[in-house]
């Protein structure tokens, strides 16, 4: 067999994947995404590293913090088999597939490569604490 050329492999990285990256499962409908959420606060960790948790609310409404960062309020739709963001101070869509894998979710982003998933690493039911910018000001 004749490996693939190195140009026709990095174009082939950047198609579409129809199914979640190497779970080999399939990824979650907008019913099945909300389901799972919605009441739920997730921490998700990238390479070994606290990535960011969301705080999934009622009405398809989040609230995300990066770690030790202020909170930003957002919503959630779905895009074809895609569950994307918007957010207060960053109106430009953020979209990602998410499915099952093991006991919580994994996402992978559709500007990032296979292999830069998020994993979900703890979940509560307690919300963000969100402490406003300019407090005491």
């Amino acid at each position: 067999m004749r490996p693939i050329p190195l140009a026709l492999a990095a174009l082939l990285a950047l198609l579409p994947l129809p199914l979640a990256a190497a779970s080999g499962q399939a990824t979650m409908t907008a019913e099945e995404f909300d389901a799972y959420v919605t009441g739920k606060t997730l921490t998700y960790s990238q390479f070994g590293q606290v990535f960011g948790t969301e705080e999934y609310l009622p009405g398809r409404k989040v609230r995300w913090q990066f770690t030790a960062d202020e909170c930003q309020y957002g919503s959630w739709y779905p895009r074809d088999d895609l569950i994307c963001f918007h957010y207060e101070y960053d109106q430009s869509e953020h979209c990602w597939r998410f499915w099952k894998e093991g006991d919580g979710l994994t996402a992978l982003s559709v500007d990032d490569p296979p292999g830069w998933e998020l994993s979900e690493v703890a979940e509560t039911t307690q919300g963000l604490s969100c402490p406003g910018p300019d407090v005491g000001v």
